[in-house]
């Protein structure tokens, strides 16, 4: 019983054989899986595969790196697509300060707005935070986001913020950089945080746990991040994947 709650199968990596991958999943334990959008292409196309599969939900929404994409007309468009049945999220959005580019101040607003759509709509949040931590809480702070909730997406950050995330009532998406011998502070936070406020997730294809580091990631390298969040938490991996499951249904809302 796994739920992989941030996952890309819209990406071209998977385009040889997304079918026949999507149909395993089911039969390999993975019971559900959020499609996240990263800009209004992706979005669509994460809609399209949550029509197609029964087991998966989407989430719309514009990255930071593609917020200058973003104007008062398509934002109406993105808007409208919230009311789909299988979106249960607005994501991924935040900030990322890795890149130069859009400028930190068009990240910053169109931020905001998706928090404040997300509060209107009333749908929680996927939120992408690199290299930005400040700034990404204190945007959280200022746009009431915890009346949203949601999911601070791959976890990058010490157990300071993950304390300052928590306290605003936010899950922790951890995902397989758990399973990296250098993931020393991603390992502290996952000691630290309490059970019920962890989600599992790939991002997929990105971020492939041990032993496949390096290559595509899936859903089916789950079970390697939930052996090694048990080996932390010292709890038996079938209830680590028990109890995350559960916390993401109870997060996106979904029966």
């Amino acid at each position: 019983m796994i739920f992989d709650t941030h996952a890309h199968y819209n990406d071209e990596a998977f385009d040889e054989d997304r079918d026949e991958l999507l149909k395993s999943l089911p039969e390999n334990g993975v019971e559900l899986v959020v499609n996240v959008g990263a800009n209004l292409s992706s979005t669509e196309e994460s809609i399209a595969l949550a029509e197609q599969y029964g087991f998966i939900h989407a989430a719309a929404g514009v990255h930071p790196s593609d917020s200058g994409e973003l104007t008062e007309d398509n934002f109406c468009l993105l808007e409208s697509r919230t009311t789909h049945k299988k979106v249960v999220a607005i994501g991924e959005i935040g900030l990322d300060y890795y890149w130069d580019e859009p400028d930190r101040q068009i990240q910053k607003e169109w931020f905001a707005r998706q928090i404040q759509l997300a509060k209107k709509c009333g749908l929680p949040i996927v939120v992408h935070s690199r290299d930005a931590a400040k700034d990404t809480l204190d945007i959280l702070k200022a746009e009431k986001a915890n009346e949203a909730g949601g999911i601070i997406h791959c976890f990058s950050y010490g157990t300071e913020m993950a304390r300052e995330f928590l306290n605003l009532g936010f899950y922790l998406g951890i995902g397989g950089v758990l399973t990296f011998k250098n993931a020393k502070k991603l390992k502290e936070v996952a000691a630290y945080a309490p059970l019920d406020r962890i989600v599992l997730e790939t991002d997929c294809p990105y971020m492939a746990p041990v032993p496949n580091r390096g290559k595509r990631n899936s859903s089916l390298n789950l079970p390697y991040v939930a052996e090694e969040l048990s080996r932390i938490k010292g709890v038996e991996r079938e209830e680590i994947e028990r109890i995350t499951f559960e916390n993401g249904k109870k997060l996106y809302q979904i029966p």
